[in-house]
């Protein structure tokens, strides 16, 4: 008769391996939210500089020119807002799952 140890502790409301995989693709998702901001800000500038040169913008006011300067320098903005948001959220993920494995070693005490 041989009894099969359980390793996981069944107390717990989650799992332990499932917050650990969400909070790896939070991590990866923030990193690609970065690159794709990126990337459209550099796309944005390049036509903004080539509409500058073709005379695009030359009968519009400043204003108008720079409005549309402030438009493309606000979205990457946005992008770090959403990358520092993931992290943070991941981050929190495993903070909490180890003040959870914490708190139970010294209930054991």
């Amino acid at each position: 008769m041989s009894e099969s140890k359980n390793d996981k502790f069944m107390g717990t409301y989650f799992d332990r391996d499932a917050v650990v995989k969400i909070s790896r693709w939070g991590e990866i998702l923030s990193w690609v939210v970065v690159g794709v901001y990126a990337v459209d800000m550099i796309v944005a500038l390049g036509v903004f500089i080539l509409q500058y040169a073709r005379g695009f913008w030359a009968p519009m006011g400043f204003s108008d020119v720079l409005t549309n300067v402030l438009i493309i320098i606000e979205r990457p903005f946005r992008g770090f807002v959403y990358f520092i948001a993931l992290q943070a959220i991941s981050k929190a993920l495993l903070i909490l799952m180890d003040m959870e494995d914490n708190t139970r070693r010294a209930a054991r005490k």
